[in-house]
């Protein structure tokens, strides 16, 4: 069991990660999932904030399974490996509103930084604005780790604690099994699922389960982030973790060119917009609100697996925010920014720098 624990962290175990994403997403994408969205934790996160009624976009309800496998998957991991270690406490609130925040920014972007990588690999030039945001916003984030920013040690706490997020996982699996979607109905009785839009396309609940609990399982066993790939390499310049950022994209790009899914371009590109300056400040936003709570939205989901309440928090942040973005006019679409969108990017960036100078520690 040790040498396998070694082998996952290992350059390999992260470029064998990355290589996995990099199939399964493109694949995901063919049997069923959005254009350039075969995986998007954002996009998916929101659209289960549909599906239980947080908000009322049409073109975006669905439980997506990939989210439920992803902590499920990391919970079988650190089961397996010993490393479920239930812990929790420091700034929840914090941690909640950068959830909230990093969200915000995501869907003025159109998708999280796995989505980002995954369009690029798609042939969809916005991207390049997108990831060059999402960078900046982390090397803003590391002047701050720098300087002292420091969100406190979370405490260890009962095993029932790191439970909370995969039960409620299993309980929204439990309710797509028990409501699932009517005929052509937009309503389950309980649940609600788009008819039309992003959200009515997605593979079979079995595949996307599956797929969502290999790489929930390996993505725990290789500590996969894309934001730490970006922090590490910016603070210590690391290639450790941004290897399996890097094998994501070529492997995605091609599998895309062999199942004839890539579409290179700026306009007309698949759920995105070509607002450039704010697929910029939109994944800034992200970027730091990512780095600032420790982890890429994925990270968090697999943290959160293995008993981090911490990370749970700012997934139900981020999901959350989702709701906002869509209730109050904030998100995109692809005709452009929504109409409350570009001040939204500004007060969360604003909330961002106040956190990252408020929160260091005096002696640092």
């Amino acid at each position: 069991m040790e040498s396998i624990k070694n082998v996952f962290a290992g350059r390999w175990g992260i470029i064998g990660a990355g290589i996995l994403i990099g199939v399964l997403a493109p694949l995901l994408q063919k049997w069923g999932n959005p254009p350039n969205m075969g995986v998007c934790v954002a996009c998916f996160e929101r659209d289960i904030a549909g599906a239980i009624g947080l908000h009322r976009a049409e073109v975006v309800q669905y439980i997506r399974p990939e989210i439920i496998g992803f902590v499920l998957g990391s919970l079988i991991a650190a089961y397996l490996f010993r490393e479920f270690r239930p812990r929790l406490g420091s700034a929840p609130i914090v941690r909640f509103a950068l959830g909230v925040f990093a969200m915000i920014g995501a869907l003025v972007f159109l998708g999280c930084p796995w989505r980002a990588a995954l369009r690029l690999a798609g042939g969809d030039g916005n991207a390049i604005l997108g990831l060059a945001g999402l960078a900046v916003g982390i090397w803003i984030g590391t002047l701050f780790l720098k300087g002292g920013y420091n969100l406190g040690r979370a405490q260890k706490t009962h095993t029932a604690a790191g439970w909370i997020l995969p039960l409620v996982m299993i309980g929204l699996l439990a309710l797509m099994l028990f409501f699932p979607q009517v005929a052509s109905e937009g309503k389950s009785g309980v649940l609600f699922y788009s008819v039309k839009g992003p959200g009515s396309m997605h593979a079979p609940l079995a595949v996307s389960l599956v797929v969502g609990l290999v790489i929930g399982f390996f993505a725990q066993r290789s500590r996969f982030c894309t934001m730490g790939a970006i922090r590490d390499f910016v603070l210590f310049r690391q290639m450790h973790l941004l290897s399996g950022f890097i094998a994501l994209i070529v492997t995605a790009w091609v599998v895309n060119l062999v199942l004839g899914q890539f579409k290179p371009g700026f306009e007309g590109q698949p759920i995105a917009h070509t607002m450039h300056l704010w697929n910029f400040a939109g994944m800034v936003l992200a970027g730091l609100a990512f780095c600032l709570a420790g982890g890429c939205p994925g990270r968090q989901l697999f943290l959160a697996g293995e008993g981090d309440g911490d990370a749970a928090v700012f997934v139900v942040g981020m999901i959350v925010g989702a709701a906002i973005a869509h209730n109050f006019g904030l998100a995109s679409s692809a005709t452009g920014v929504g109409p409350y969108g570009i001040p939204a990017v500004g007060i969360g960036l604003v909330f961002c720098l106040f956190v990252g100078f408020a929160m260091r520690e005096k002696n640092a």
